[in-house]
């Protein structure tokens, strides 16, 4: 991979494991040049998160944020400042709700689950972009990941689905009030992963074989695929792209049946 991310720095939170679609993203804008900054969620993934920013060198900063705490958010990026003067790129790749939510049916998600789900998958880019929003007074680029449920219904997805509808609509008015700053922020929707916090989802397996069987290209999706889109969306290849949502899905959003 050419390396046309050479001399930026770019933030990125979500990582939990080598299977991420966070990490697939990480190790792409590495490859291309860029210097990365890692967040990690709790304790429990304190050791993974650093192991892997270590492959990319001893020094790669590495610190905690709960993203649903503002306060966190605020102590990350007073982080971020004591290493970078300025951040060209962020990685928003971070979604939660109540694994009760994500069985049966919508109709039944509680008040508290469609809170959580808002909060931490959809109000949390809007958090985190304001936060770095100063330190990229040069202009950037802000990637977050979607599903094709925000525009559909997949069954058992429910609650997820309708805070990824918020996610993108976010999208698209952080790229109006950020455009003039010359920030881009823009979405990638992804075709299922194999990824921790999918197996989470009542059926995934099954999703992943209708996916093979339907989508044009007749197979899933890949990390160092979307690794790609996040270099394009990143470097000037994408610098005329905001405020959208590009879907790898191996073509399965263009099917009717």
């Amino acid at each position: 991979m050419s390396r046309v991310l050479e001399g930026k720095v770019g933030v990125v939170f979500g990582v939990a494991n080598k299977r991420s679609i966070a990490w697939g993203i990480a190790q792409a804008w590495a490859q291309a040049g860029a210097k990365l900054i890692f967040n990690y969620q709790g304790e429990r993934l304190k050791e993974n998160v650093e192991e892997l920013a270590a492959t990319f060198g001893a020094e790669t900063p590495v610190a905690p944020c709960d993203v649903s705490r503002d306060e966190d958010i605020a102590r990350f990026m007073d982080f971020v400042k004591s290493k970078t003067p300025r951040v060209d790129l962020l990685l928003h790749s971070v979604a939660f709700a109540p694994k009760e939510a994500l069985e049966g049916n919508f109709l039944d998600t509680s008040r508290e689950a469609f809170r959580v789900a808002h909060d931490i998958s959809a109000y949390s880019l809007v958090a985190v972009t304001r936060a770095a929003a100063p330190l990229m007074a040069g202009g950037g680029s802000v990637v977050t990941m979607s599903y094709y449920g925000a525009e559909k219904v997949v069954p058992h997805y429910n609650v997820m689905g309708v805070a990824k509808a918020a996610l993108e609509a976010s999208v698209r008015y952080l790229a109006y009030d950020l455009g003039p700053k010359k920030v881009r922020v823009n979405a990638i929707s992804a075709g299922p992963v194999n990824t921790l916090a999918a197996r989470g989802i009542s059926g995934f397996s099954a999703m992943l074989s209708h996916y093979e069987q339907h989508a044009p290209l007749k197979r899933n999706i890949t990390l160092e695929e979307l690794g790609a889109m996040g270099v394009f969306l990143a470097s000037d290849g994408g610098a005329g792209v905001t405020g959208q949502t590009l879907y790898v899905d191996s073509g399965y959003s263009v099917m009717g049946m």
